[in-house]
């Protein structure tokens, strides 16, 4: 251990300098760094990992990455020297490129409207993790296992600075950034399996009320054939804003409400927040009361804060005991015929708070092997313990269905639980473009379900931009329309018939994907890998691809290049230019398929519900070997049958044999069986996609 003077930002500091107390290297090749003085009780158990770090073996004299520990100004800091000759990626739920290097960000979840506190260097969310890619390709991620608020710095030095008592530091090297993904995967969990349809188009508003203006929406999707699944209420469907109520004259008749949008092939999504009003005779409030479940103030009293509703306690979803009882709220409230929960300003979001959220010296009870700790130290983990019990009310509620939860706040390791969108973004094409980025770092940070609210959620959308940002939208894994109160409408058809029909066009694209976008989902909760993933990952070792993040990969085998990118850095090969529309307008995304791949396209259909896979176009691209690959997962959609083998995951194979194509798909894993199929092919040849006819059977032989 040694004493160092030094300056740092412009201030004379004395640091406590310190190697790792204890390092071990686990049977996977992870390494846990412990410094002088941890204290468990603070940190652990840790919220990130699903599979504690176990140790297997003292950590050899060859691991190059080690952090240096210290204090500094009484922060706790943990140092990781990586050169300068390393791409930085990761960090979470951040604006700004995809390339980190350079970069500062803070993790302190905050309600940051239009991402303009602090010039958006800290959101709704806290991923204390960085990846890097070396120039050899190969990768390594850290992960600083703390969740007191800290910063991260991201030059020739990774440095994590904290606000709480010394936290351990979790370093994976692997081969490969695919790899890497995999591995963080296996430490912090996978996104559960969604349903079918939440994969599919979404329109929601700040709010659409009564409920004849929801049904109002549902058919004018319908008339303008408009393919879409999901219908979205905001907080002006409750009774005064009280969580798990219905406002008794805009919304009466819940369930006949759900009912007749579930008639018209529509889910329905209602958002419950974390802020309970307090109000004698409300139930929420008065169970919560009666049973003590409130965060305290510092001096034991339960706190109160102003939200939507007025004064608000909050439940402390620290201890187990209110996420079991949050949990049984949901029981009588999904059963109105409501399909999914859109869990929001649950950083907590406070208004007039410090930072907008609750005072950093409330107090938090803990539980299930956590200590009573301060708002300091559980803050950024309390949207991601309050979609923890959400999750487990709509198991409680709906056994037999996949939970389907949207949070806007959330932590790393909390993909395990949520979904998640980019938050109150504005509408500008900035915005739209920085979208890109910010998704892809998500998926790099381990949450694989997210997206930005399409044409922007703060002020007026506009023709052009709705039209670009709903062609590039479509692509994301998470598709939602949504905007505030105040501004005019931005559904497809509100700006004329051109942009109706782009949009159209756009989101007809997505459900003739969803073949291969449901299987790219089903490989996300298996393993961990983004379904939307930078250019780099095409080819690791391609340097000029590194901080590409206009373009971006939907799975392996299919390229985006939104219509504003211009002069995009490409993957090598022969990427082919495919379409899946006869003519696309002057706002449709450019697709290039991967040399190798098959891609399982469907016939149109207006929802999931109606969607078919018996009827297959099979997108053929390819290599130089004239062989060509790819995968189909097939389920119910819904429903937990698939864990006892109630699926169907078939290999598609090409081959050139002569002046024939051969193409066959071939279930070769699970129980389910495919369906009688009929198939067709697509082929690219110079430059435009050829088609054969339609066949029967698992087989098609093509001349070319």
């Amino acid at each position: 251990m040694v004493r160092r003077i030094g300056l740092f930002s412009g201030c004379l500091v004395i640091a406590t300098l310190a190697m790792a107390q204890a390092a071990f290297v686990t049977d996977d090749q992870v390494a846990v760094f412990y410094p002088k003085g941890y204290d468990a009780s603070q940190h652990q158990p840790s919220p990130i990992f699903e599979r504690e770090p176990a140790a297997a073996s003292p950590l050899s004299d060859s691991w190059h990455l080690r952090p240096v520990f210290s204090t500094r100004d009484g922060k706790s800091v943990a140092t990781i020297s990586v050169g300068d000759d390393v791409d930085l990626y990761g960090t979470g739920e951040v604006t700004g490129p995809l390339r980190r290097n350079g970069r500062e960000i803070s993790l302190w979840n905050i309600d940051n409207p239009a991402y303009g506190v602090d010039n958006g260097s800290h959101l709704y969310q806290s991923h204390p993790w960085v990846m890097g890619v070396r120039k050899d390709g190969t990768a390594f991620g850290i992960i600083a296992d703390n969740t007191w608020r800290q910063t991260i710095k991201t030059e020739r030095d990774v440095v994590f600075e904290s606000q709480g008592p010394a936290f351990r530091v979790v370093i994976i090297e692997r081969d490969s950034p695919k790899a890497l993904m995999q591995a963080l995967a296996d430490l912090t969990g996978t996104m559960k399996l969604p349903p079918l349809w939440a994969l599919g188009y979404q329109q929601c508003r700040f709010s659409y009320q009564p409920d004849t203006r929801v049904k109002e929406i549902a058919d004018l999707l319908r008339y303008h054939r408009i393919p879409s699944d999901v219908i979205w209420m905001d907080i002006d469907y409750m009774d005064g804003y009280k969580i798990f109520t219905f406002n008794p004259q805009e919304f009466a008749e819940p369930k006949k409400l759900n009912d007749y949008l579930h008639q018209n092939h529509f889910k329905a999504v209602y958002m419950i927040d974390p802020g309970v009003k307090v109000e004698q005779g409300y139930f929420v409030d008065d169970q919560g009361t009666a049973a003590d479940y409130w965060v305290k103030d510092k001096d034991g009293k339960p706190f109160v804060g102003n939200v939507w509703p007025g004064p608000c306690h909050f439940p402390d979803f620290t201890r187990p005991e209110v996420r079991l009882w949050w949990a049984t709220l949901y029981k009588d409230y999904m059963a109105q015929g409501i399909d999914g929960v859109w869990n929001d300003m649950n950083e907590p979001s406070v208004f007039g708070g410090p930072e907008t959220s609750m005072p950093a010296d409330n107090y938090h009870k803990g539980g299930d092997g956590t200590t009573p700790s301060s708002h300091l130290r559980y803050h950024n983990v309390f949207g991601m313990n309050m979609v923890r019990a959400s999750q487990q009310g709509l198991l409680l509620a709906n056994p037999q269905k996949r939970p389907f939860i949207l949070s806007r706040s959330n932590f790393l390791g909390g993909q395990r639980y949520a979904a998640t969108w980019t938050g109150d973004n504005l509408s500008s094409f900035d915005q739209m473009k920085l979208a890109v980025p910010m998704s892809l770092t998500l998926g790099l940070s381990g949450q694989p379900f997210s997206g930005p609210d399409i044409g922007g959620f703060c002020e007026n959308s506009n023709a052009e931009l709705l039209a670009h940002w709903t062609a590039m939208g479509v692509f994301f894994p998470f598709v939602r329309n949504h905007n505030t109160k105040g501004t005019i409408d931005q559904e497809p058809w509100a700006f004329g018939e051109k942009v109706l029909s782009s949009c159209r066009t756009s989101i007809e694209r997505r459900y003739r994907l969803m073949p291969y976008i449901y299987t790219l989902f089903r490989e996300a909760s298996v393993d961990g890998m983004p379904v939307m993933r930078p250019l780099f990952m095409a080819d690791a070792k391609d340097l000029s691809l590194r901080s590409e993040d206009r373009a971006f990969l939907l799975g392996g085998d299919l390229m985006i290049v939104p219509a504003w990118a211009e002069q995009v850095a490409m993957p090598k090969g022969e990427w082919a230019p495919i379409t899946l529309e006869e003519k696309p307008d002057s706002y449709q995304a450019r697709l290039l398929q991967r040399p190798g791949s098959i891609i399982p396209v469907a016939n149109l259909a207006q929802s999931t519900e109606e969607m078919k896979t018996d009827s297959l176009t099979l997108l053929v691209c390819l290599d130089g070997e004239k062989t060509a690959t790819g995968v189909l997962y097939e389920d119910d959609g819904d429903g937990f049958s698939y864990r006892d083998g109630n699926y169907s995951l078939s290999r598609m194979e090409a081959a050139v044999d002569g002046k024939m194509l051969n193409v066959t798909i071939t279930s070769v894993e699970g129980k389910r069986q495919a369906p009688q199929r009929v198939l067709r092919i697509g082929y690219v040849s110079k430059g435009k996609i050829i088609y054969s006819k339609w066949q029967n059977g698992t087989t098609i032989d093509v001349r070319l």
